[in-house]
């Protein structure tokens, strides 16, 4: 790709007084296609794609087989073109710099038809999931992405503004490390004033600076005073998200003055590694602010293949959707991007605590001279960038490339082994960790993901055994065997990685689709599935517990399947996170003390299969709302072991509380509660799970009449004084294909406004498992959805999250349960 730019200079009387001029360059542009045949207008930042389509040159690049038929953009060469007029006299300024922020591709810049630098590498820094990923197409693109901008300055410039709170162990009190880069091209001596300000803590210091020719780098150190109350930030779910603003501003010899605002937020993290009693090995979990924390949450991937399709309201709706279902925590995966600084903003506001990946993923990496500079500049800049914000807890040099290279992949030859384990080192450990560990001292690094933590580090920093289920994190998946059996899932420390795929709703296939597509076993449905005989895998997976679609109707049958794959995704998902959740005190066998639950993966990149709880476009799979439950700080979780079943009490809260459980039973053929038991009060210790409930099955069913596995269901809640102090989970007693007595739900909906929610008061004819209610595209969530309604009566709300109005909810108003698949 080439950037021509032509400069027109303005006459020489018109100027800035100002000793620094910043002009932005973003806006209009024009690109040329290799051989000239297509010249078109384009945005910046924006990349070659995007101009293309808003000029209707080409539809929506996710539309049907588009990501094949247009493979000749990134084929092609492109030239970004832009003519601009500064009105100032550059041989005036000590220093003119020409700044790109994010050029996409391998290019050359030219300025007046004069090359003034180029970005090439065979190993380029991309967005590695730009060439397709199981879960993604393949859009390489090209253009002009981030900003780009003209800085001219005399005696000097910012470069960049980076702070650290510090918690003093010793003396118990928080300081501030602040840290300016300044470029200095005056030949004099530069001197001034900079004053730190933090109106709410008091705080106004003032330091007397001096500045000498070259790159020159201004540490501040601020004490808070010991008597001044520091409120700290803490995740969803644990506290406030209490930050305070903070200026900094720096008064110049000339004149000069620079001013930079930030919002200073106080926490600590640490990564605690060390025995277990009764288990070999050690633990991996967070503390924050000296409180052990369980990580619940998903792992995050770029929200869109065309970055400048990502808008403000994108990220917010995408990040809130995080926090309504209790989730503290997102992995930002190593084969994206960087993201950008309103993400982390946001997760710093909403309380979502960031493991951030190096953009390495699952590949070996060169180590020749141009690539690790390129590397340190990268590595550098981003922790510079991004270490200020509490929310980022952990580094991770890369993902899966340990487990990658020790459980051969690739099918390295065993001669060449210790040639990549060297470079292995050379460039997670001598590079990126050496440059993390100058930079950032407050948040713990580690390698790779998975990892053994520790036992890596002592073992060369590559471990035989990645996955050792005593040390570190684990990446799980296992499609084949029954997810309904807990016994599947690894009794690991930490799960960073695990999930099932499903299909997006027919509302959001419908956009990118035609009718000749709406079929399982289409072209489409296959072209559209990126995980080898993924298709094929849910639906053996659902015929473990389902019966499989029928309907005559192809369409029908269609939007059925595409249901029940969301269903069983739900429930496998539940399934293991509550293995998960009541894993983390516990150790059985040596294995245990489970203090994270990631699922792969939050978001999707387009419209397609996946393992995603939201589908492109931010609409809430089924997953997602079982996450608002399966996450919920206090739950009870029911599983059977040799005919017993076993209920346990799951809490993230920081007191002990006193509660019952309730256990219900009830019949598939009739809305009439069977039977029910409440236990004696008891006391869920803060942060524990703790052994509520134990019962043999037929026991249980034996004081129910008429209830054996194949008729009944099992309920259970936490509550006290009648008050329900957590979500209403349930236990199957057989697979719901074998359920007896279960009828088609006539279900139907009142709706009516209040306020700017929307009530949805619900009536069932019939016992309806998974009750999903659907309003196709209008933008919203309901308050729950995907539920087991034993009940004649249920009230739910939908959140729109753009204006609508009560017609157009009944109109596009449509609920699918169970037994409508049949």
């Amino acid at each position: 790709m080439l950037l021509r730019l032509l400069l027109l200079l303005a006459p020489c009387g018109a100027g800035f007084a100002a000793a620094v001029v910043s002009i932005s360059l973003r806006g209009n542009w024009e690109i040329h296609s290799g051989n000239g045949s297509l010249q078109l207008p384009a945005a910046v930042p924006g990349c070659v794609h995007s101009a293309l389509f808003n000029r209707r040159i080409i539809k929506d690049p996710y539309y049907r087989f588009n990501n094949l038929d247009y493979r000749w953009i990134a084929l092609d060469n492109w030239t970004y073109i832009k003519n601009f007029k500064l009105h100032f006299d550059m041989s005036k300024w000590s220093k003119v710099n020409l700044i790109f922020e994010g050029i996409d591709t391998v290019a050359v810049v030219l300025l007046n038809s004069v090359p003034i630098g180029k970005t090439d590498n065979m190993f380029r820094r991309y967005m590695q999931c730009s060439f397709g990923w199981d879960w993604g197409p393949s859009f390489p693109t090209q253009g002009i992405w981030k900003d780009v901008r003209i800085e001219a300055y005399n005696i000097c410039h910012l470069n960049y503004f980076t702070f650290t709170p510090i918690y003093d162990n010793y003396m118990k009190t928080w300081n501030l490390k602040i840290e300016s880069s300044f470029d200095v091209v005056s030949s004099k001596l530069v001197s001034g004033e900079a004053t730190v300000a933090i109106p709410e803590l008091n705080i106004q210091q003032t330091n007397n600076i001096e500045l000498q020719h070259g790159e020159r780098t201004v540490k501040l150190f601020v004490k808070i005073d010991k008597a001044v109350i520091v409120e700290t930030w803490w995740p969803h779910g644990h506290g406030n998200q209490t930050g305070y603003n903070m200026t900094v501003l720096f008064e110049l010899d000339g004149g000069l003055r620079f001013e930079k605002s930030a919002k200073v937020y106080f926490r600590t993290v640490e990564l605690v590694e060390e025995p277990i009693q009764n288990s070999p090995g050690l633990s991996f979990y967070f503390k924050i602010n000296g409180l052990p924390i369980f990580l619940k949450g998903s792992n995050w991937i770029p929200a869109d293949s065309f970055q400048d399709r990502v808008t403000s309201a994108m990220l917010r709706l995408l990040l809130q959707s995080v926090v309504d279902a209790n989730m503290n925590v997102l992995r930002v995966w190593g084969g994206g991007i960087y993201e950008q600084d309103e993400f982390y903003e946001l997760c710093d506001e909403l309380g979502i605590m960031i493991w951030q990946d190096f953009m390495f993923a699952c590949a070996l990496y060169p180590t020749d001279e141009d690539f690790m500079d390129s590397v340190r500049e990268e590595v550098t800049h981003q922790v510079r960038r991004l270490k200020s914000h509490p929310s980022i807890i952990m580094w991770s040099g890369n993902n899966e490339n340990e487990a990658a290279l020790m459980m051969g992949w690739y099918h390295t030859k065993p001669n060449y082994l210790h040639t990549y384990i060297q470079d292995y080192v050379t460039l997670y450990v001598k590079n990126i960790r050496t440059i993390v560990l100058e930079g950032d001292q407050t948040r713990p690094f580690i390698t790779s993901s998975p990892t053994n933590g520790a036992k890596t580090t002592a073992e060369g920093w590559l471990s035989p055994n990645p996955y050792d289920l005593n040390y570190g994190d684990v990446h799980f998946y296992d499609y084949v065997s029954d997810c309904w059996n807990w016994r599947t899932f690894p009794k690991a420390r930490f799960v960073s990685e695990y999930g099932y795929q499903s299909w997006p709703s027919f509302s959001t296939l419908e956009k990118v689709s035609s009718e000749e597509d709406w079929s399982y076993k289409s072209s489409f449905a296959l072209h559209r599935q990126h995980l080898i005989d993924g298709n094929n895998r849910m639906l053996q997976q659902i015929e473990l517990h389902f019966k499989l679609p029928n309907s005559a109707d192809q369409l029908r049958r269609f939007k059925d399947t595409l249901y029940l794959t969301q269903v069983m995704q739900a429930q496998c998902v539940k399934t293991e996170t509550e293995f998960y959740r009541r894993s983390r005190n516990e150790i059985v066998n040596g294995k245990g003390h489970t203090m994270g639950a990631l699922y792969w993966q939050l978001n999707d990149i387009w419209q397609a299969p996946s393992w995603s709880s939201l589908e492109y476009g931010g609409k809430w799979k089924m997953l997602h709302y079982f996450a608002q439950h399966f996450f919920s700080p206090l739950l009870p979780v029911g599983f059977e072991d040799k005919d017993m079943l076993f209920i346990y009490g799951v809490s993230d809260l920081h007191s002990d509380h006193q509660m019952m459980l309730t256990v219900r039973v009830h019949t598939w053929s009739s809305l009439e509660l069977v039977c029910s038991e409440l236990t004696n009060p008891f006391v869920i210790k803060a942060g524990e799970s703790v052994l509520l409930y134990i019962k043999p099955v037929p026991e249980l069913l034996k004081g129910c009449p008429g209830c054996t596995r194949e008729s009944c269901v099992v309920s259970f809640y936490l509550s006290t004084d009648g008050k329900l102090l957590s979500p209403i989970n349930y236990h199957f007693l057989s697979s719901l294909k074998n359920a007896k007595g279960l009828h088609k739900a006539n279900i139907t909906a009142t709706i009516w406004q209040q306020e700017d929610t929307f009530v949805f008061d619900l009536k069932t004819s019939a016992v309806a498992p998974f009750v999903w209610l659907d309003v196709g595209s209008i933008p919203g969530r309901f308050s729950d959805n995907g539920f087991l309604m034993t009940e004649k009566t249920r009230t739910v709300l939908f959140y729109p999250w753009k204006p609508t109005t009560k017609s157009e909810l009944e109109q596009s108003f449509h609920v699918t349960s169970l037994a409508d698949t049949y």
